[in-house]
């Protein structure tokens, strides 16, 4: 018997599955696939539209344009927030992870949810909601049981973040997609900009003091508590007042603000490192990508389309692949550095952001095939991640003597 299969025994025996042992096993694995699938079905729309081969009937009940969105945004980016919660909190309060049974139900939650979105256009709408719902319910009692029994007053941010999802997801289940879009879209922002502002210059911290290069990245407090601030500001700004100017004017600024964050992080330092490139780079998109939306929003010069694009493939596709790969690595006890295929996957997502930022540039004529070519990158992107993550996140963790 070989020591995978013995370690795989003695896991099933005290936890269960060892594919349902820790949080970020099923939830990443599943947020890759999602990613894939997702972003495959919106392509294909596109090819059969463009070759007027569009089926009489459509299995889901909106538009295709409103399903991508919320896919994209509750299917994959809630699905990466869920595995890194149920991950990181029982590091921060010293609590047992959920795992187990409990853990299965919360994966299948998500995995139904997922499965009657594609087939909503013959379900009553209860049945469509009820999944979903539930889900980012249990997943908040579970976080904030957690947070309260450990006391982990620096992390309640994580309730009103969960909060913030389940009212977004309640208002697109009452009829009302673009709001809450925009306002699930922002919440991932502002996660982003909270918990990216941390672990990257740590993480960066880990390295190069392990390098032995100096002066170590530096934070400043107040450049942080104003970069969360602002994203947090134009949060409100976009549900209070859309597409206004003081919206687009809280946007750039928050943009710039992220990007202030940025000063002495030793961003090149790290050019050599894949794994902690590609978060520098996915927060660097999040700095871009609210200065564009601000731009698009005052000047019209752009659609706002285009920054929304540059948020979610650039800053969210990267930081998200990013914190999936390291964690996964990390909690599975290997070596963090990753392949040259995972680098390659890197560079896809944020080629994949750059393709579709660009259609705002070119004929209208073209934007579908820009569309087109985009969604094909980000594929290719996750299929490796898929791919190259399979094996990490369903088979046990290495041992630290092998």
């Amino acid at each position: 018997m070989s020591d995978d299969i013995i370690e795989a025994a003695r896991a099933a025996k005290r936890n269960g599955p060892v594919f349902l042992e820790y949080g970020f096993r099923p939830f990443f694995l599943g947020a890759g696939i999602q990613a894939v699938l997702a972003m495959g079905g919106w392509v294909l729309w596109i090819f059969l539209l463009r070759a007027k081969a569009m089926p009489d009937g459509l299995t889901i009940a909106v538009p295709v344009h409103i399903w991508h969105a919320h896919e994209m945004i509750f299917g994959y980016g809630l699905a990466v927030a869920a595995g890194f919660f149920l991950t990181a909190v029982p590091s921060w309060t010293g609590k047992k992870p959920v795992r187990g049974p409990m853990l299965g139900i919360l994966f299948g939650l998500w995995l139904a949810a997922r499965l009657v979105s594609w087939f909503s256009a013959s379900l009553p709408p209860i049945a469509v909601a009820l999944p979903e719902l539930v889900f980012i319910a249990m997943l908040t009692a579970l976080v904030g049981h957690a947070l309260l029994a450990g006391w982990s007053k620096r992390n309640f941010l994580l309730l009103p973040v969960l909060a913030a999802m389940f009212t977004a997801a309640v208002l697109y289940h009452l009829g009302f997609p673009y709001p809450a879009h925009i306002f699930g879209l922002d919440t991932l922002l502002v996660l982003i900009t909270v918990i990216g502002g941390r672990v990257v210059p740590a993480f960066t911290t880990n390295a190069l003091r392990r390098d032995g290069v100096t002066p170590l990245p530096r934070a400043s407090g107040k450049r942080d508590v104003a970069a969360i601030l602002s994203v947090v500001g134009l949060t409100i700004a976009d549900l209070a007042l859309p597409g206004s100017t003081i919206t687009g004017a809280i946007a750039i600024v928050a943009g710039l603000l992220v990007a202030g964050r940025m000063i002495g992080w030793r961003t090149p330092k790290v050019f050599k490192a894949p794994i902690l490139w590609i978060l520098h780079l996915g927060y660097g998109w999040l700095a871009f990508g609210l200065v564009l939306k601000g731009v698009a929003i005052i000047t019209g010069a752009i659609p706002e389309t285009t920054a929304i694009h540059a948020l979610t493939i650039g800053a969210i596709g990267s930081m998200t692949m990013g914190v999936m790969s390291r964690a996964a690595l990390g909690h599975t006890g290997r070596e963090l550095t990753v392949t040259t295929a995972m680098a390659t996957a890197y560079l896809l997502v944020s080629l994949a952001a750059i393709i579709r930022v660009s259609s705002a540039a070119l004929p209208a004529g073209l934007h579908d095939e820009v569309a087109l070519l985009s969604g094909a990158v980000w594929i290719t992107a996750f299929l490796i991640f898929a791919a190259t993550y399979w094996p990490i996140l369903t088979r046990p963790r290495v041992s630290m003597a092998a």
